[in-house]
């Protein structure tokens, strides 16, 4: 049994975001639109982000969700537990740095 609360997304490693616009300015506005959506959002399922997020938005394994954020120029990876409202942030990078991993496995934690 799968218990689904009634709560706004919690978005996790926000600081991993904000490190990741430091370094690219451009990035900012396309991150902080993009949180201020998950963080009111209230997704149960999947069909419920793709509803919102259309075609910039895909699924992988493990429960993980890729956004395309700044036109395509970003990717977001998060996994997703909809049972618990969170968010948990994977990967944020260009284009470029996001062709070179594996969305299914990738952590942003530092080994």
């Amino acid at each position: 049994m799968v218990t689904c609360y009634d709560v706004n997304m919690q978005v996790i490693a926000r600081r991993t975001l904000r490190e990741f616009w430091a370094r690219y300015p451009h990035a900012e506005g396309p991150i902080r639109a993009w949180v201020g959506i998950a963080a009111k959002a209230r997704w149960a399922n999947p069909a419920e982000i793709k509803r919102q997020f259309g075609s910039t938005v895909d699924f992988v394994g493990d429960n993980r969700v890729i956004f395309d954020l700044g036109g395509n120029k970003y990717r977001l990876v998060v996994h997703v537990s909809f049972s618990f409202g969170r968010l948990l942030v994977k990967f944020i990078g260009t284009h470029a740095e996001y062709d070179r991993i594996d969305p299914e496995t990738v952590s942003w934690r530092k080994k």
